[in-house]
């Protein structure tokens, strides 16, 4: 800077500048030294700017190299439409692999094969104000469609099979996600947008950044109640009352399932819910300032396997953010439509069809319109509505091929939504169909292709006699896709189970 200073008037004498008068040199001497400070000064900012953009790239480089991405040619070919609901869908999964360590957290050993604990439908409404999560018990019978086994090869359709066991499809440690988003994907007729898992390590790390989670226990639990395979009662791990829990306290809160209501999964969803409202609840009152924010990201990545469309830090960070404005009031949880058949919990229909239904038509709990702009036509004349014209001309008889009653009315109803011609409707000769079958007759295959685009993973086949045939199978049985055709309220049965983020902690806790 000295330099600078002292040689800038020769340089202005040399371009004939007349030198100037004692008294101008020194106001030009003062002058040279605010504009001195002022180059520090700038210096120092620009010095400042680029180390603060070095560790935001280090920031970044960071925290996409904590997160881990399932691939997507697990995922099915035959999914429902982009544009099958307005607003967004995400699968959040609950992993109690014990990989990665996971195993001094959860017990058990780190060759076990992966399964879903515990998993949720999270539905953002296209407004970007409401939000409701489905709980899909993991004892739930459904049909698991093909998926893709680590050799490559792909598995027959899987009917009247537990929920938590798509994740374990392939028998790898780590588990299968993308079987568990085909499978919920056949389950509800919604497209899944982006599927997410979190595991112990990563549940417990969150618990603890966030400064630990209040709770609201109905009664003393021992260890016994955690550990059913121990001789004796234990000590106390919780008494009864309001608390606050982190880490390996809070996950053994949210895994434990006996010795609180019936023992039931179905209770343990309920506490899962109220933790989870809870977590939110903490989350927006400490607020998303770079102090907490950082590491709350940091922990997250860590411990997260998600689809690639979340497979960096910008992207998960947007998806973070457009929820901001979802408040505790309008973030909801239910439980899937459910009943007992025997040791497993039964899918309730229509009830089920009508809340998958409901969440394509953006409809809240208490039957608003929640579409926001999304749902609305764009200046290009796009819209996501079902093509009602699709099925134009083409008559198809409906057989119900399962003993769910009342199949053949609602594969009716969803191919009558896209225009089609039903004429009979009637039981099946046999009612132990996995699939769904379509059946078509001489110089009616093309038609017949048209019919298989409301059926994913259906089978074609060919008849000599005349006419289309649907036979509906178990993969059929929750997922109709005619939301023009069908209810758009939340069933009763779901709407009056529902537990808001901002309920009280200590409200419906358990069930029996």
């Amino acid at each position: 800077m000295t330099t600078s200073h002292k040689t800038a008037p020769s340089r202005r004498r040399s371009r004939g500048v007349p030198p100037q008068r004692r008294g101008g040199s020194r106001r030009a001497s003062r002058g040279s030294g605010g504009r001195t400070r002022a180059r520090t000064a700038l210096i120092v900012a620009l010095s400042l700017l680029v180390l603060g953009t070095a560790g935001v790239g280090w920031l970044y480089l960071k925290l996409n190299g904590n997160i881990n991405t399932f691939g997507a040619d697990g995922l099915s070919d035959d999914r429902p439409d982009a544009g099958s609901s307005k607003g967004e869908n995400v699968l959040v999964i609950g992993s109690d692999a014990r990989v990665g360590g996971n195993d001094a957290l959860g017990g058990g050993s780190k060759d076990d094969i992966g399964r879903s604990d515990t998993a949720f439908l999270l539905h953002v409404y296209a407004d970007h104000q409401h939000a409701l999560a489905v709980s899909i018990p993991r004892d739930t019978l459904v049909t698991i469609p093909p998926c893709k086994l680590p050799d490559g090869s792909w598995t027959e359709a899987q009917p009247n099979t537990m929920f938590n066991a798509a994740y374990s499809v392939g028998g790898t440690a780590e588990g299968n996600p993308a079987c568990s988003q085909n499978t919920v994907e056949q389950l509800t007729g919604l497209r899944v947008d982006h599927t997410v898992v979190v595991d112990f390590k990563g549940f417990a790390a969150l618990t603890d950044v966030v400064g630990g989670v209040p709770v609201c226990v109905p009664q003393d639990v021992y260890q016994k109640d955690l550990n059913p395979n121990r001789a004796t009662r234990g000590s106390v791990l919780f008494t009864k009352g309001e608390q606050t829990v982190a880490g390996q306290k809070a996950l053994d809160w949210v895994r434990i399932r006996h010795g609180i209501g019936d023992g039931s999964d179905i209770g343990r969803i309920k506490r899962q819910q109220a933790f989870v409202a809870s977590l939110i609840k903490q989350v927006k009152a400490d607020g998303l300032t770079p102090g907490k924010l950082l590491p709350l990201a940091d922990a997250a990545t860590k411990s997260l396997t998600v689809d690639p469309g979340l497979g960096s830090a910008d992207k998960l960070l947007s998806f973070a953010l457009s929820l901001k404005n979802v408040d505790l009031h309008n973030t909801k949880f239910v439980t899937i439509p459910w009943r007992y058949q025997g040791a497993r919990v039964a899918i309730v229909e229509p009830d089920a069809s009508e809340l998958w239904a409901a969440l394509r038509a953006d409809r809240t709990i208490d039957g608003k319109d929640a579409g926001g702009k999304k749902g609305k036509k764009s200046k290009a004349g796009a819209s996501p509505s079902p093509d009602t014209g699709l099925g134009k001309g083409i008559d198809v008889s409906v057989y119900n091929g399962t003993t769910t009653l009342g199949l053949a009315t609602r594969g009716a109803a969803t191919l009558t939504g896209r225009g089609f011609t039903v004429t009979s409707t009637g039981n099946a000769g046999s009612q132990n169909h996995a699939t769904t079958v379509i059946q078509y007759g001489p110089g009616r295959q093309d038609q017949a292709e048209t019919v298989a685009k409301l059926f994913p993973g259906a089978e074609l086949q060919a008849l000599t006699g005349p006419g289309i045939n649907v036979v509906l199978g178990e993969d059929f049985v929750a997922a109709p896709d005619a939301a023009s055709a069908e209810p758009t309220s939340m069933p009763t049965s779901a709407a009056a189970e529902a537990r808001s983020a901002d309920d009280d902690l200590c409200t419906n806790l358990s069930y029996g």
